[in-house]
């Protein structure tokens, strides 16, 4: 990859003060960049003329989670468990319902992204940007790639004419792509070389946090390697901070420092990646690697076949929500009790009650 002549835009900023104006709000550890606290969205589920409220879905259900600095956190589950709104809650795309999300921003010191208004927010996305799951449809075909990766410095008014043409430039050249494509319109790609544009726009303004949203599952499988290898490659020579929300869990093994698993809107574990894939704590989270593959073909794993249905978030069970689907469950305790969130050993975080008793198998 060709390194721009000129000091890189996206270099890492020097931390600026905090405002003496910057809301009051709990206080982050040194190292930790987000934290969220018992996150919830729920979605009201209207019926009759009068669109009368009857109930509502669980999409988010006291979700809490930290990242540190400089690191990848996976978000890994089912589809429909609750991952890619969880994300969309933490950018402010949806409003959340309840709970905390707290960011270490250069200019404000830490604050609370979800009691922010939209001006505010708007200054907050500045160092918080998403690369988006379709490299078709987060690209607009009537803009060209100077306008689509311009666009967030003239909104924040980084940079005009030909600084915004230079910049745009050294854009594409860290993505791996030629600067005379600036002219070009999207239809002109292929999916790997938009999603590399995607990538090219997320990281205009330098952002602190970089939220995935399900990168790769889009692409063919080799183009999907080059994207990771991209995505890594990037991580570390600009010290990016990763959300990477994905379903593949080869994938989240290649890229992620930490994992964490959501089942029906709730974090079920969350660990070290090394950790959680040589020793699984949760019966769900065992189940999801047994259905890893593995390279050597003379190696083969029992596959976990769950029985029954994922829960229904607008009607979840009662106590575990995994109880329905669980092999190891007592049918006491797990139907009546909801297990809480806690630290088995450091750094390795379970919702099960028999956690400390189960031997479960990992990859």
């Amino acid at each position: 990859m060709s390194q721009p002549p000129t000091a890189d835009p996206i270099a890492p900023r020097p931390p600026a003060a905090a405002s003496p104006a910057a809301p009051k709000t709990a206080a982050l550890r040194p190292a930790v960049l987000l934290e969220v606290r018992d996150l919830k969205k729920h979605f009201a589920i209207r019926k009759g003329f009068l669109r009368k409220v009857v109930g509502q879905v669980k999409a988010v259900d006291g979700v809490s989670f930290y990242i540190h600095q400089g690191e990848v956190l996976g978000l890994v589950g089912e589809s429909g468990c609750g991952k890619t709104t969880t994300s969309r809650v933490i950018l402010r795309a949806y409003d959340p319902t309840a709970g905390q999300i707290l960011f270490r921003d250069p200019a404000q010191g830490v604050v609370d992204l979800a009691t922010l208004s939209k001006a505010e927010m708007h200054a907050a996305w500045r160092n918080i940007q998403m690369i988006f799951q379709d490299p078709y449809s987060s690209l607009d075909p009537r803009m060209t790639l100077l306008q689509i990766v311009g666009e967030p410095l003239q909104n924040y008014g980084v940079a005009r004419g030909a600084a915004l043409k230079e910049r745009v430039a050294e854009l594409l050249e860290v993505v791996g792509l030629r600067p005379e494509y600036m002219a070009r319109y999207p239809h002109a790609f292929s999916g790997g070389q938009r999603q590399r544009i995607g990538i090219a726009r997320a990281l205009a303004l330098n952002p602190q946090l970089v939220i995935c949203d399900e990168p790769v599952s889009a692409l063919d499988v080799s183009i999907q390697a080059q994207t990771l290898n991209l995505l890594k490659q990037l991580q570390r020579e600009f010290q990016l901070t990763y959300l990477f929300v994905a379903h593949d869990l080869s994938v989240v093994r290649h890229v992620c420092n930490r994992v964490a698993v959501m089942y029906v809107g709730k974090l079920v574990e969350m660990a070290q990646t090394d950790e959680l894939f040589s020793r699984p704590r949760h019966p769900y989270t065992e189940a999801l690697l047994s259905a890893v593959p593995k390279p050597d073909p003379r190696l083969r794993s029992q596959r976990i076949l769950l029985e029954g249905d994922v829960a229904d978030p607008a009607n979840p069970p009662s106590g575990c929500y995994f109880h329905p689907r669980c092999a190891y469950g007592d049918g006491a305790r797990c139907v009546h009790e909801e297990p809480a969130l806690r630290e088995l050993t450091p750094g390795h975080f379970v919702s099960c009650h028999y956690a400390e008793q189960l031997s479960l198998a990992g990859v």
